[in-house]
């Protein structure tokens, strides 16, 4: 472990497509330390897993323009996983009229 961090500002998974700039105060072993800068009310610093680490920049800004190009990509998709979910929808729906359909055959197969 050095003093000083070559990279320590880092983008760490929020939720799907969107990542928080976090600044990296200590490594140790599998553990990164530090705090949120953008976050309202910078509590006390918080460790994960370097594993939580998505990418790391030398600088705040740079992190933040990455960031900003990563939506960009992953908004370029949008159409492609909306089309796809209606697809899969489609799919289940099929799968739950069939499964429905053979349930009433047998019921009315055991009547008669």
């Amino acid at each position: 472990m050095t003093d000083q961090i070559e990279r320590p500002w880092a983008l760490m998974r929020h939720h799907a497509g969107w990542a928080d700039v976090f600044h990296i105060e200590k490594e140790a072993g599998d553990s990164v330390t530090g705090f949120y800068p953008d976050r309202e009310t910078v509590g006390p610093p918080v460790s994960y897993s370097v594993r939580a680490v998505l990418a790391r920049f030398p600088t705040m800004e740079a992190a933040r323009a990455a960031r900003e190009g990563a939506v960009s990509e992953w908004r370029k998709h949008d159409a492609g996983v909306q089309e796809a979910e209606e697809k899969l929808r489609a799919a289940e729906k099929a799968r739950e009229d069939a499964w429905l359909g053979c349930l009433r055959e047998a019921a009315d197969r055991s009547v008669g």
